[in-house]
């Protein structure tokens, strides 16, 4: 299998508060809108908000995002009534993470890799 593209797709209750959310809280910018749908950029792959859910986001699911700056990004946040779920710590595997929710109870991981983290290491040379 080739994988050329990816995307997530959220079915939101409520298609016009997650836009709004998507775009002017967490200020993702859109790649393309539909009749029904928007396409968000979201790093390396696409956030697609589009149909009406009808039961709300799995407890298994989670987006993951990562941060320049958790702190300053959760505070920002916070001041923007979103919904905060933990508060940003250190974890075990070095990451630095914070949840947040969605207005539909997506959760949302808000990581920090910090700059001797592997992710970041070049381990071409090793």
């Amino acid at each position: 299998m080739e994988v050329l593209n990816s995307r997530m797709i959220l079915r939101p209750g409520d298609h016009d508060r997650s836009v709004r959310f998507y775009r002017d809280v967490l200020g993702l910018a859109v790649c393309r809108e539909f009749p029904g749908g928007t396409v968000f950029f979201l790093g390396q792959g696409y956030l697609e908000v589009s149909g009406q859910g009808d039961q709300g986001p799995s407890p298994d699911q989670v987006l993951w995002l990562q941060v320049r700056d958790l702190r300053a990004t959760v505070d920002d946040l916070r001041e923007q009534a979103v919904t905060v779920l933990a508060e940003p710590e250190h974890k075990p595997w070095g990451l630095h993470e914070g949840w947040i929710a969605d207005p539909d109870g997506m959760r949302i991981v808000l990581v920090e890799v910090p700059a001797d983290h592997p992710i970041r290491r070049d381990t071409r040379g090793d």
